[in-house]
């Protein structure tokens, strides 16, 4: 071994050892001829010292000056020393190994490091870099302290998972990743076949498929870290491959499901936090959650709930609401409460007059149109519009929304899911305004209850709420039930208003999963051409199962507080699915496309279009 310690494991109790370390150089200072290093590695940083008042008879000075002069900022070396006490008053308290240094006796340059095109070391008070040139320099920005530190929460996370699932029984299986296409919601990535010509894989958006087949196949229960993959088009916080903590059980239902991931992430709180986590999660309807929060992923750590305050105003004169009323549109109402809106000097989150000027401009800016107010006071609801309101409809505003004194109601307007919507976009706005989230602990939640078909907001043609292998909650759909009335057996895990986790129990009856297919527009042969091996398995006695996919990429940055996900994978793509650290997506010489016969199958399409 090139050491007998590593950077961040010396203490007081270690002074006097010969030890050895590895790694990089962060810092480097010359104080008048005695040279301070600040050598770093995955554990942390320790300090070393060339004195060459304090080397030994026979060592080679020359040579070892030569060396420390041709030391550059993240060279690697190795030194040999002692340990021993820091100068009194050169302590550093913020590093572990700040009490001790060792003097250096021998050392070895390992390599070299070319100019750095940015700071890896992290000091107080400095800027990172852009992202884009941090990705392209990923290996050195895995470097920093806090990368090191994310993808190591990360690990501890998932090895606390899986402790928790294999005391569970469950057994990890690893699915196939070159797959035949399905449609799931998204594009797949195709991968064409140099052995078959003309035929195509797809890489899974998901192991649904599979891991239902294993509990046809009797595994009980089935688990995975797996890597999917899904071609969509770019969006701020999501990477075309990604993680997920795959579950799957036979014989179970709704609530079963749901108790196995409350103990995998009280394993997980134990671990990485030394707490215990509150368990169950709550749980909230979909209609609940649309009309309390506006939102399927509702944050519950704060108020601000929504009020359906249609019936109340449609009595007022106001001409706003009576043309949106007379659409068929509805009002929603929110309360932000007196301590949130006083303005004082020292107060920068307050929501005074200018304040709601600001809202309201930001409420235009979103396409919502605008918003109304009215401020509560001694004498009853306040603002520029009260005069369009009789008394008795403010008094039952006032009553509907729980004004006191110094209550701020704000008021939207619209069609009832543009309006919920809407409400929703507010209540996160506000949140972040008045940063009501700060201090506060994580909160779960469950979502259930969702419908299990909804409509494309282009077309209006029926889809999956979820996904087409979600089971009626009566287990059958009839032939004359109302289509959108049916719920599907589905449940979504929310955390801190995003949703982390999606799962439910499947059709295990081919019969009820052709008729979702059936109602989904797909004919007898597009059915049988994609997924007819599927239902040949389900037709051989598959039992009861669900399951549930958890995004770990989302869930780690959630809990690290991090903006983006990016900032808890490895080796990411940037926000145009690009990498460009080693510059893929990349172009492929001629003579490969041949090989996979992909120019003939281009020529062919072409002459057909001719």
């Amino acid at each position: 071994m090139m050491r007998t310690h590593t950077c961040g494991e010396l203490r007081a109790e270690d002074i006097g050892k010969h030890v050895e370390l590895a790694g990089w150089i962060r810092f480097s200072r010359d104080h008048g001829g005695v040279l301070f290093f600040d050598v770093a590695d995955a554990y942390g940083t320790t300090q070393v010292v060339y004195d060459p008042e304090g080397i030994s008879e026979g060592a080679d000075r020359e040579r070892l000056e030569k060396l420390f002069k041709s030391f550059g900022r993240e060279s690697v070396i190795s030194v040999h020393g002692v340990v021993r006490n820091r100068v009194p008053g050169t302590e550093d308290a913020r590093n572990p190994t700040g009490q001790v240094e060792v003097m250096i006796e021998d050392s070895k340059l390992l390599n070299s490091s070319k100019p750095l095109p940015f700071e890896i070391a992290e000091q107080k008070g400095s800027l990172l870099p852009s992202e884009d040139l941090r990705l392209r320099y990923r290996y050195l920005d895995l470097r920093r302290v806090q990368m090191g530190n994310n993808l190591r929460f990360r690990h501890r996370l998932l090895s606390a998972a899986r402790r928790a699932l294999d005391a569970e029984g469950f057994v990890e299986i690893e699915t196939p990743v070159l797959v035949k296409e399905s449609p799931e919601g998204a594009r797949s990535f195709i991968v064409p076949s140099r052995i078959s010509p003309g035929s195509f894989y797809a890489l899974p958006q998901s192991p649904q498929l599979y891991k239902q087949m294993l509990m046809v196949g009797g595994m009980d229960k089935y688990y995975q870290v797996a890597r999917c993959f899904r071609d969509e088009d770019s969006r701020a916080d999501r990477q075309p491959e990604f993680t997920q903590l795959d579950i799957e059980q036979s014989f179970v239902d709704d609530k079963d499901v749901q108790a196995v991931v409350e103990k995998i992430l009280a394993s997980v709180w134990r671990s990485v936090y030394g707490k215990e986590l509150k368990t169950p999660f709550p749980r909230i309807t979909f209609y609940d959650a649309m009309h309390r929060y506006g939102t399927d992923a509702p944050d519950t750590r704060y108020g601000l709930e929504l009020n359906d305050v249609t019936d109340i105003v449609k009595d007022a004169k106001y001409e706003i609401f009576q043309r949106i009323l007379g659409k068929g549109g509805r009002v929603v109402g929110v309360n932000v409460k007196a301590e949130l809106t006083k303005a004082t000097p020292t107060d920068e989150s307050a929501v005074g007059r200018n304040e709601v000027d600001r809202l309201i401009e930001w409420a235009k800016s979103q396409g919502m149109g605008g918003l109304t107010w009215m401020r509560m006071t001694k004498d009853g609801l306040q603002s520029n519009i009260v005069k369009y309101f009789p008394k008795e409809v403010t008094q039952a505003l006032e009553a509907k929304l729980g004004a006191e004194d110094g209550d701020l109601l704000l008021f939207l307007a619209g069609s009832e899911i543009a309006a919920l919507k809407a409400g929703g976009e507010l209540r996160r706005k506000l949140a972040r305004d008045l940063k009501l989230t700060e201090g506060k602990d994580h909160q779960f939640v469950w979502l259930v209850g969702c419908p299990l078909f909804q409509k494309d907001s282009l077309t209006g043609q029926l889809e999956p709420f979820h996904h087409a292998f979600v089971c009626p909650t009566a287990g059958h759909i009839g032939e004359d039930e109302d289509i959108w009335a049916i719920q599907g057996m589905s449940y979504d895990l929310v955390l801190d208003g995003s949703e982390i986790g999606s799962g439910s129990v499947r059709c295990h009856d081919p019969a009820v999963q052709r008729r979702i297919f059936k109602l989904m527009g797909m004919s007898d042969e597009k059915i049988e051409r994609e997924f007819g091996y599927f239902l040949e398995a389900l037709g051989f006695g598959a039992p009861p199962h669900g399951g549930i996919a958890l995004g770990v990429d989302r869930l780690v940055s959630i809990l690290l507080g991090c903006e983006s996900i990016r900032e808890v994978i490895a080796f990411p793509k940037n926000k145009k699915f690009q990498s460009l650290m080693d510059g893929c997506p990349d172009t492929v010489e001629e003579a490969r496309l041949a090989e996979l016969q992909l120019l003939c199958l281009a020529g062919d399409e072409e002459e057909k279009n001719e």
